[in-house]
Formats: C-alpha cells, structure tokens, sequence
C-alpha cells in the first residue's frame, strides 16, 4: 500500500486507497468455522508444494509489508510517520554527515568559480520541481504549469551557458511556492528560510524543509485513508494474506503449529476424563471445540515467549499483544502483593479508605520497567514490602493503634519478595484467576459490550484488568473475523484428517456450537 505524497486530497486518498483495498464498502460479519469458504474470492485456497523463486519470496515480503501498515493505519489512530535524524554519535550518522558536507561543500566550490558552475545546481531546482509538483492536488493547472514555466531545466541550462542564472529569484520563488502549499505547521520554517542569505545554506534547508512537507503529506494521506481501511479491513487483510499464501505456501507452517499445539493441550487436560470413557480414543478429537482450541491459543499468547516468532496471521498484532502481556505480568504481581498484605494485615487495614489505590501507587513507580533485562524484580518487590509496611504503622499511628512489630514487617516483606519465585502459590491462585477472566471474556459474543465478574482477588486491578480486557478481546474478535477461514482450514486437517470434507464440516459444525 504505496503512501504516494501527491494523494492529499480527499478524492486522491479514495482512489489510492482503492487500489490498494477490496471494492466493498459493507461490514462484514464473522465467519463461522463450519462455512465452505474455499469458493469465496477472499477464502483460503490450498496450493501444492513448490519452489520459491527470489521474485516470489520478495512479493510476498511486499504483501506482508502493505498488510502490516494498513492493519497499523486502521487500528493505531495514532499511527503517523515521524521525522527522526540518525544519531550522531553513530557509525551511519557520522557517515551521512560526512557525505552531505562533502556534497554541500562541493556546490559552494562550483557556485563560488568564476564563472559559476551551476551543472549541480541545475540538477537541485530539478529535484525540487518534481517535488513542487508531487505536492498538488489534480486539477491545479495554474500553478503546475507554473512551476513547469519558472523551473524549467532547459531554460536554467541555456541562461547558465551566458552566466545569466538568478539564483537568489529562484529560491525565492521556490520558497514562496512552499509557503502556499505547506501545512500551518511548517510557516515558521519558512520565515526561517526567507531570512537565510547564504545560497548554499538555503538550498541545503529548502530540501530540509521539503522533507518534511513530504512526511505532512504522507501522515494527511494516512489520515484520510484511515476510515476506509476501517470499513474495509476484514476484506483487505484477508485478500492480502491470500497473494502471501500462494506466493509462499508455507506462510501458514507457525499458525498450523499453534493451533496443533492447543489441540494436544485441550486433549492433555481431559484425557482423565475421556480415558475413563468408552470408546474415547476414537472420538475424543471429534468432541473438541474449535472455538475453544483457538481460545486457548490466544491465551497462550499472553504468556508467550516473544523470543520466537509469532503464529503469521498475528504478525500484525505483535506488539500490542507483547504490551499486553508486560501489563498483564505488572498487574497480577500488584494483584499478588494486595493478596497477601491484606491476609496478614488485613484487620490493620480494614478501616483505611482507599487503601488498594494507595497499594497501587506504591507498587505502580517500583515496578516501573520491570520488564527490562536490567531490572532486578526482587529487590523492586523488597522495597514495595518496606514502603507498604511503612504506610500500614502511618496509618496505625495516625489511629492511636499499635503499629506492627518487626517480625510482622519482616513476614510480610519476606513474603512479597517470594512473588518471583517459581511456582509461588499465591501468584499461582493471582494468574489461574487472571486466565479465568480472560477465558470467560473471550467466551462471551463478539457483540456483548459487558464485563464478566471479577474473581476474587483482583479487585484492586479490577478497572486495569477490564481495560486491558477490552484490548485484547477487540484484537482477538478481529483476528477471528479476518482468519477465521484459514482456520478452518487447519482445524479441519488437524481434527478430521481422514474425514470427506462435508463430513468434517458438520463434525465442525457441532464442536462449534
């Protein structure tokens, strides 16, 4: 989904974004597992084995890379492309520094002969014309043709051979065109330009400037094909991922695997309980829901080592659900934390209003970056349990009440500080209630807009736990809705790989309900 920046106007961003999104402006409801979707234009198709030229592999990355900023563009609101310079200090700063001077350096030597050489000079206002010109909507003849007229190489050329080349009225006229056709944003830029008198300084900021009228266009054009991609994202991604498939049919290997992974783990969890009935060995992959299989494996990614790659239908979705699992890990060791003061002081603190809101904002600062490699856990949590004692006997003492003796205070730090170990009971109770939730949340209709309860314990990240909810439900709803019939695909190889494909179907179809 090329980003051309001459597309800023609204009827421009439609036609771009056309050719680069299904035709259907309709929403599109969620495909059930038990559809026949490989008759449909935008289902899965099964391709045989093949080679992979180098041209088919570089599509696919093409596909892979349009899929990803689109899905980015449409659920990121805030998404937008930032100007950002190398740093100096490195290696490809240092080197992009020497050439520019270098570059700069040279034009100045030219300018400064006698007579002027203006060859790279030329070749600058040529550059610049055709960036001019990238910026104007369809229809802006006037103007189009006048930076044709004033800019024309040729004419540039021919008064360079006679040393008759206005330099400065060029510029001039080039600033001035930019200060019509760029946003508010970039005015003072411009006033900066107006001021510089040196000609090589100002031909060096007008293709600074110019850079970033070009990243302006780019974000507006992101802007207004924004809504589109929304209405129309399902069908694209879905489209999308098809021209990946075909052009590299193994596109598929890590989601197979996944899904094949929640199915042995589905199958591990009741095996006790179909072994002890008969006939279980033969029907027990039958009695699996699809539902359930996918639910589990989204599950999983909130705890999924990020060091390996992602199941590929979630590529787009990485980050967000690598961020929701950071936050997951703060919030259950705060949920921890709030389990055990309140069990070994809870009579302390039964009186104190707000108390879980003061707990969170002792917690919260200390675990600030807790999921850096640098951050040491342990001694985050040992100084959560001093601050957390400290605030209980302020409290006591504030009340006229004894405040908690020293062995207390060392029980207590003792046993937040235990939080990191493996296995520890109340973080294992904390995260089987946390998997709960989350469980019961993605149970509930894609369309539902209420909450299921809150588990014991969580009450004091009750209004986190329901935000983050809410996050990851919308990315797995969508998910579903866009690969749902690859899906099905696979779940049915994996569940009925011996089975005629109608037979599966229904076999699907009544796991599912």
């Amino acid at each position: 989904m090329p980003l051309n920046d001459e597309h800023n106007s609204d009827s421009e961003s439609s036609r771009l974004s056309e050719s680069t999104a299904a035709s259907s402006d309709s929403e599109y409801s969620r495909q059930s597992f038990n559809s026949d979707s490989s008759s449909k234009p935008s289902s899965p198709a099964s391709s045989p084995p093949k080679m992979i030229t180098f041209d088919e592999l570089m599509a696919a990355a093409r596909n892979l890379t349009n899929l990803t900023l689109a899905h980015e563009i449409a659920v990121n609101a805030n998404f937008c492309i930032k100007h950002e310079d190398l740093p100096q200090n490195s290696f490809a700063g240092t080197v992009k520094q020497i050439v520019h001077k270098a570059f700069w350096d040279h034009l100045e030597s030219e300018l400064n002969e006698d007579p002027p050489e203006y060859e790279h000079a030329i070749k600058l206002f040529e550059e610049i014309k055709e960036i001019l010109l990238s910026f104007l909507t369809p229809g802006a003849n006037r103007i189009q043709n006048q930076i044709c007229e004033v800019l024309d190489t040729d004419l540039i050329r021919q008064q360079a051979e006679h040393n008759a080349v206005d330099i400065h009225g060029l510029a001039n006229y080039i600033i001035n065109t930019m200060g019509k056709l760029c946003a508010p944003i970039r005015d003072n830029d411009i006033k900066q330009l107006k001021a510089t008198d040196n000609i090589v300084e100002l031909l060096r900021q007008i293709f600074r400037v110019l850079d970033l009228m070009k990243m302006d266009m780019a974000n507006y054009t992101i802007q207004n094909l924004r809504p589109y991609l929304q209405r129309n994202l399902v069908d694209y991604e879905r489209t999308k991922f098809q021209e990946i498939l075909e052009e590299t049919p193994s596109a598929l290997d890590l989601t197979t695997e996944w899904i094949k992974e929640s199915i042995e783990d589905e199958l591990s969890s009741t095996s006790d309980e179909s072994s002890s009935s008969p006939g279980a060995d033969s029907s027990s992959k039958r009695t699996i829901s699809p539902t359930l299989v996918l639910n589990n494996g989204y599950l999983k990614l909130l705890q999924w080592n990020y060091h390996k790659t992602i199941p590929e239908t979630l590529i787009t979705d990485e980050a967000r659900l690598q961020e929701l699992r950071e936050k997951l890990k703060q919030l259950r060791i705060i949920a921890c934390v709030s389990l055990i003061t309140n069990n070994m002081v809870g009579a302390a603190i039964v009186d104190v209003p707000d108390f879980a809101e003061q707990l969170k904002r002792i917690c919260l600062p200390l675990l600030e970056g807790m999921n850096k490699k640098t951050f040491d856990l342990k001694e985050a949590l040992n100084s959560v349990g001093v601050q957390i004692c400290s605030k209980v006997n302020r409290s006591l003492s504030e009340r006229g009440l004894p405040t908690l003796d020293e062995e207390m205070q060392s029980n207590l730090v003792g046993q937040i500080a235990h939080i990191v170990e493996e296995n520890n009971p109340v973080c294992s109770l904390i995260d089987k209630r946390i998997q709960f939730f989350l469980r019961s949340l993605l149970a509930l209709p894609s369309f539902q807009k209420s909450m299921p309860t809150m588990p014991g314990g969580l009450s004091v990240i009750q209004t986190e736990m329901e935000l983050v909810g809410s996050q990851y439900a919308s990315i797995v709803n969508f998910n579903k809705q866009v690969y749902g019939p690859f899906y099905a695909n696979i779940l049915r190889k994996l569940l009925f790989p011996e089975t005629p494909m109608g037979k599966a179907e229904t076999g699907t179809a009544t796991a599912t309900s």
